[in-house]
């Protein structure tokens, strides 16, 4: 017997499955493309997030991981001399993390991997723009 939830329910479970799928394929893609530029994916996913002077936190949040896992990829980016560790203007207790000339360089050539045989290649811009506004809904909706 059917309850009347379940049309529901099934639809939202092949969304989520949809969603998994896709996050799976990001990650993979990523994961391929690191790789090549000898980083982790996690490094470039770092570095893909670093647009530009940021905090540990910021860039964590962007991340979408810890403080100390962002830590802890951010110390290898700066001991392979891609990212410096810079005063905040405004908090002592900050540092801002700043892409070095190298690092920019790095971040340049992963950017155009990036997006060479994206998952969402596939998409036009347009379909890219609704995409990205219907997940953002979900996600505001909490």
């Amino acid at each position: 017997m059917t309850t009347p939830r379940e049309p529901q329910a099934a639809a939202e479970r092949e969304v989520c499955g949809l969603v998994n799928g896709l996050a799976q394929q990001i990650a993979d893609h990523v994961r391929d493309r690191a790789v090549t530029l000898g980083l982790t994916a996690a490094q470039a996913t770092a570095l893909r997030e670093m647009t530009g002077p940021m905090t540990m936190r910021e860039l964590a949040e962007r991340m979408s991981c810890e403080p100390s896992n962002a830590t802890f990829v951010i110390d290898k980016l700066e001991k392979q001399g891609l990212v410096e560790r810079r005063a905040h203007p405004t908090d002592r207790r900050a540092k801002l993390l700043v892409l070095t000339a190298d690092g920019d360089v790095l971040r340049e050539r992963l950017l155009e991997l990036l997006v060479q045989d994206s998952p969402l290649a596939g998409l036009t811009a347009q379909q890219q723009r609704t995409l990205q506004d219907l997940l953002e809904q979900a996600i505001t909706r909490r």
